[in-house]
């Protein structure tokens, strides 16, 4: 919902609410607030909530992989994105079409 409204602040927000309240993010909440960040082209903040999730034990999947690629796309930080793409195969993440076309056009 964030992410189509435009409000990456306040999924940022609902994300340290949840840790102050020592309540777990999952995957799913970490994924929508990074979508809603690359939505509203805030990669740097993608792209730390990215970091947050390793930091917190929380898997990355392929939705979260290819929204901060795409993010970075946004960004202009194409070396990011392909690093990212990367960092799926070594994790054995899968990549799909999505995320092939969010490297793709970080690229351009």
């Amino acid at each position: 919902a964030f992410e189509k409204g435009g409000e990456w602040e306040k999924a940022l927000k609902l994300i340290g609410d949840m840790a102050q309240n020592k309540i777990e993010c999952s995957t799913i909440t970490f994924n929508a607030a990074i979508s809603a960040c690359e939505k509203c082209d805030q990669w740097e903040w993608a792209l730390q909530l990215f970091s947050l999730m390793r930091h917190h034990a929380v898997q990355s999947d392929t939705i979260g992989f290819s929204a901060v690629i795409s993010a970075c796309g946004r960004g202009y930080k194409w070396e990011q994105a392909l690093q990212l793409l990367k960092m799926m195969e070594q994790r054995s993440v899968e990549r799909n079409t999505v995320t092939f076309s969010a490297a793709i056009s970080a690229c351009e």
